[in-house]
Order: C-alpha cells, then sequence, then structure tokens
C-alpha cells in the first residue's frame, strides 16, 4: 500500500487515534506525519486547554478544577472528530482517553464522556509505548516517574474499557514507528 492509497481524500472518513501516556513520544510522532503531510492532529488540544484554564485561575489545576477541563476537553474531541468527514485523519489522543485522566484524579466517568464514548468511534487506536527517557521543555511537566506508568496505564485500560483492542507501537524513532502505524491500516475500498 502506498503512501497515497493511504491519503486518498475521497474515501469515507478513516480515523486513528494515537495516544499514550506522558513521555510516550506523540509529539516527536505528530510533527513527523505533519511533515509528511499525513492528516493528524495539529497540537495537542487537551494541552492547550490546560493551560487555558490554568491561566484563568493563576495556578495548575486542582482537583476540584479537574472536571470541568475534563469536559472542555470532550467538547474539543468531538468537535475534532465531527469536522472530519472525510479520508484519513489522525487523532491526537481521543475522546476514551478522558476515562484514564479522569480516573488519574479520582474522577468517575460522567454520562457526556460515556455517550460521547458510544457515539464517537474510531477505526484503530495506537497506543505508543513510553520511551526510556522524560525530556520535555513543556511546562506542563508535574508527573513524577511512577506517576506517568500510571497515567499510561489507565489510558490504556479507557480503551479496553470502552470496546477497543488497541495496538501497542514499540518505543523507537518517531519515522519507525509511523511506518509501523502505516503498516497497520487497510488499504481504502474505493
Amino acid at each position: 500500500m502506498t503512501l497515497q492509497q493511504l491519503l486518498n481524500p475521497t474515501t469515507p472518513p478513516r480515523r486513528y487515534v494515537i495516544t499514550g501516556g506522558p513521555s510516550a513520544g506523540k509529539d516527536a510522532v505528530f510533527t513527523e506525519l505533519q511533515e509528511m503531510g499525513v492528516p493528524a492532529t495539529v497540537g495537542e488540544p487537551a494541552r492547550e486547554i490546560y493551560r487555558a484554564h490554568r491561566d484563568r485561575l493563576g495556578r495548575h489545576l486542582q482537583v476540584g478544577d479537574r472536571q470541568a477541563y475534563s469536559r472542555d476537553v470532550l467538547a474539543a474531541f468531538v468537535r475534532e472528530f465531527c469536522d472530519h468527514t472525510a479520508g484519513l485523519h489522525f487523532y491526537n489522543r481521543g475522546i476514551p482517553d478522558g476515562y484514564g485522566w479522569d480516573a488519574f484524579f479520582g474522577l468517575r466517568p460522567y454520562p457526556e464522556l460515556e455517550e460521547a464514548t458510544r457515539i464517537y468511534r474510531y477505526d484503530a487506536v495506537f497506543i505508543l509505548d513510553a520511551l526510556d527517557d522524560f525530556d520535555s521543555e513543556d511546562d506542563l511537566v508535574w508527573a513524577k516517574e511512577r506517576e506517568i506508568r500510571r497515567v499510561h496505564e489507565l489510558i490504556i485500560q479507557g480503551y479496553y474499557d470502552a470496546g477497543y483492542k488497541p495496538i501497542f507501537v514499540p518505543a523507537d524513532d518517531a519515522a519507525r514507528r509511523i511506518s509501523f502505524i502505516l503498516a497497520q491500516l487497510p488499504v481504502p475500498a474505493v
């Protein structure tokens, strides 16, 4: 299968999530996808929403702030899902990521998240195995190594709970990870 076959914009929408916990290397993978011209999320909506909440509050989010944040992230993910109407698209995190992050902060799933998870379904979910090192210049680094592993595990569990069978992408450089991911995609029917 060629990249051109994958990028055929006349096919019905095909939606693929690339996710994982902090330090999984999503930024490098999405930068590489964009450089290849593959339709993918620009930036990370959840991170941008986090920054907006933090700026409004004048501090990092606390547990009591997480529910409003989670709902804003859900709304952004649903918008991005609905905005994609044809061809291939890779999403930087998906709706079921909310299960993992909320569980990490001790929140229970809420009806809107459960409904969105049932209605808006992705064609496949790719989970990036964590990289060996956690080197980020991002201003959102807050987690200790054991917390990073815990979030990663909870995100994975959220996708299983939502009925997905995630495909695990080994830790490697971004180009090899993308080759692995693209090899898993079916050739679209025309």
